[in-house]
């Protein structure tokens, strides 16, 4: 049986960057249901730093505004274009930080979609007629430009391509955090190559960090976490740390020196690390890899401070549905869970939740519920 999505969709929005915490429900256009369109109706919406970086203007201004950010998203599948393959209605379901692509590009037919140039972000990107990157924009009925809104919303209306599938043992409120954390920190890791034999270290112990323990581990490498709070030593070993190092220590890095494969750092303070002695605890070739991404650059380095031990520095955008499916795949077979408290959706609630996140007070994520009482769906 097939369920029509309302006409609007209700959102839960900010209207500027100076207020970024004061929500108001209201009513947004989706955009035009195509043939590969996906309709859902949520369930609960995980909460991400992107999320408070959006809104306080820390990576720019709006987009568009009012605006709905979100994209962490759980829902049941109410109706399926025609051209839909793997879905069907009544489906419990995720999206992550990305809702279309070009699906024509060198990228996309590579199992690389998350890095088309065309791709469209969940939140803030405008969108096309007949697919990302046609260049003919999609209009409501006034005339005006239809932007991609988030999460914190009552239904989604997503490109099959990035929804995906949810095993039956993963919880919801910890299903939506593996939507963009998750497999923000799964992507590198597994394009590492982290495996048995392997020395993986993960630096910055929160929302992404925690996630990449749980993955670095449950994938089979010897793992390191690498933090500046030393009273995290005890989650961190729980959720798969073999060894614990506290970079508030005095010549932390030495015994270190020559160690990683590989080093996932998940802070978005990086603008204040010393780069310089991190990268000495690489192996030779091994990559320092970002995915925290702070408001600020990267502290300037020598490209001679590469050259002791064959190092690189890099980075890398959420992950393709392959990953995200094999990542659901091992969170399902691992028993692996996530530390995720949840917060009733409302004004209130997503205040909360944003607040919360920016000052760190989370372990690890936010997950709001509550999403039928908030929006009287079904």
């Amino acid at each position: 049986m097939t369920s029509e999505a309302p006409e609007q969709f209700q959102g839960f929005m900010i209207n500027s960057k100076e207020k970024w915490s004061d929500f108001t429900k209201e009513k947004f256009t989706p955009k035009v249901f195509e043939d590969n369109d996906v309709d859902i109706e949520s369930e609960c919406c995980g909460v991400c730093g992107s999320d408070v970086h959006t809104i306080t203007g820390g990576w720019g201004d709006l987009a568009v505004s009012p605006i709905c950010v979100g994209h962490e998203i759980i829902g049941k599948v109410l109706r399926v274009g025609p051209k839909v393959k793997g879905i069907k209605p009544g489906d419990r379901v995720g999206v992550g930080a990305q809702v279309q692509s070009c699906m024509n590009c060198p990228q996309c037919k590579s199992n690389n979609e998350n890095y088309c140039p065309h791709m469209v972000d969940t939140y803030g990107a405008p969108y096309n007629i007949g697919g990302a990157g046609s260049g003919k924009a999609m209009k409501d009925k006034d005339g005006n430009q239809i932007w991609s809104q988030g999460g914190y919303s009552s239904h989604a209306r997503v490109h099959e391509q990035f929804v995906f599938p949810i095993p039956d043992n993963i919880p919801s409120h910890e299903a939506g955090p593996m939507m963009c954390a998750g497999l923000t920190t799964y992507s590198p890791l597994k394009r590492a190559g982290t495996g048995p034999g392997k020395k993986v270290a993960i630096v910055g112990i929160g929302g992404l960090g925690h996630f990449a323990l749980l993955w670095a581990k449950g994938l089979g490498a010897e793992v390191w976490a690498l933090s500046h709070t030393p009273g995290k030593k005890e989650e961190a070993l729980k959720l798969g740390a073999d060894h614990f190092v506290s970079t508030k220590d005095k010549d932390w890095a030495k015994p270190l020196a020559f160690t990683f494969n590989f080093i996932l750092n998940c802070a978005d303070m990086t603008n204040e690390f010393d780069l310089k002695t991190y990268m000495s605890t690489l192996a030779v070739n091994g990559a320092f890899h970002n995915v925290g991404l702070p408001d600020k650059p990267l502290p300037e380095m020598m490209a001679q401070d590469f050259t002791s031990n064959g190092s690189s520095i890099g980075g890398s955008h959420i992950g393709s549905k392959k990953e995200a499916l094999e990542m659901l795949k091992l969170a399902s077979e691992k028993n692996l869970h996530p530390m995720i408290e949840q917060i009733d959706i409302s004004e209130a609630g997503c205040k909360k939740a944003v607040e919360k996140v920016k000052v760190n007070d989370v372990r690890y994520r936010v997950t709001l519920v509550g999403f039928k009482k908030a929006f009287q769906t079904k």
